[in-house]
């Protein structure tokens, strides 16, 4: 009985052991596998470096997504853009776009730093250099500006291409796909750009020509081009603008906005037949109808300077009338408080 309880716990512990064996075996597998699929690159070599300025320097590119104007550009790190959503709506609406998908830019600058690489767009956020501004006047009266472009937009924007740690060593095709959420290098026109960048039913829309309710107006722009005709009208209390496509004999569409959404699509045909349409057909996933402001942001842009005081109107506070002094008044005489000196 007692050999037979020996036997029982040599195997339990034999069991116990080849079953780490075949774990640890298993692990040490599992990780040659993973470095041999994601091997780490070395900090990109000054070889590389130069051919990758020398490549998307000056590169013409076909926007993928809005840029903001100013300082504040956007930060690319593994696929995900920031800021995005209300936060990128609000740089828009404050400092003006710089680039709005569709649209063609060129790459006026490139910057290799630690762990990013920056890509000005269209003469970047601070628009001329320093050595810009430097003017040399000649005997002859001439003036010379070196480096100055008339051809770049100042009024250009960036983005911050981010990586673990340090810049990698990259191929120019590499760095062409992780840079596809905002550039697209490989489009022939505009068109072909921006209709990556909207969901499938605009997309079908905008090649056939047609337009949904629920569109903006940079889709309808793109589906029937700018409009001939436009009329500015009230229905109620909410004001829209209608864009006219076509004359008669030919089929007449009017395509109502209120804000920056459509929301009434009206086609006259040949025959007579008057078709309206009013039902949302696309939900573009934000609310893009313009809406009255309730009261003043908290940050709403000021001219007031930094520490300046308020001037409060009194324009509506009742004042005591002010008089002119009698005539002939003796020297030294009151006329009272409400007399003007």
């Amino acid at each position: 009985m007692q050999s037979f309880r020996r036997l029982a716990l040599y195997w339990r512990s034999s069991c116990r052991f080849r079953a780490s064996y075949c774990f640890l075996v298993l692990l040490l597998f599992g990780s040659a596998l993973l470095l041999a699929e994601n091997p780490s690159r070395p900090k990109m070599s000054p070889k590389t470096r130069q051919e990758i300025l020398h490549a998307f320097n000056a590169e013409l590119v076909y926007i993928r997504t809005n840029f903001p104007m100013g300082k504040t550009g956007l930060k690319l790190r593994n696929g995900t853009i920031t800021p995005n959503g209300d936060d990128l709506k609000a740089l828009m609406a404050m400092w003006g776009p710089a680039c709005k998908p569709g649209d063609r830019a060129e790459i006026t600058n490139v910057f290799i730093k630690g762990d990013y690489i920056r890509f000005d767009i269209n003469g970047g956020p601070g628009g001329k250099k320093w050595y810009q501004h430097i003017q040399i006047e000649g005997s002859a009266s001439t003036t010379v500006t070196p480096g100055s472009n008339s051809n770049v937009n100042a009024r250009g924007s960036f983005v911050d291409l981010y990586f673990d740690k340090y810049v990698p060593e990259l191929t120019g095709p590499e760095l062409k796909k992780l840079l596809l959420p905002v550039f697209d290098f490989d489009s022939k026109s505009g068109l072909e750009a921006y209709l990556l960048t909207v969901p499938p039913k605009v997309k079908d829309a905008i090649t056939h020509h047609q337009v949904l309710v629920g569109m903006n107006q940079e889709m309808v722009i793109y589906a029937k081009g700018r409009p001939p005709r436009r009329v500015r009208e009230k229905d109620g209390e909410t004001d829209y603008e209608e864009w006219v496509y076509g004359a008669p004999p030919q089929d007449v569409d009017f395509v109502r906005f209120v804000g920056d959404e459509v929301v009434r699509v009206e086609t006259m045909s040949v025959d007579g037949k008057k078709v309206v349409r009013v039902e949302k057909e696309v939900d573009l996933g934000e609310p893009t109808v313009a809406k009255k402001q309730e009261g003043r942001p908290a940050n709403a842009p000021t001219l007031r300077r930094p520490g300046e005081a308020i001037e409060v109107d009194h324009s509506d506070t009742p004042r005591a009338p002010v008089y002119l002094p009698p005539p002939n008044a003796p020297p030294g005489s009151d006329p009272g408080p409400n007399y003007a000196r």
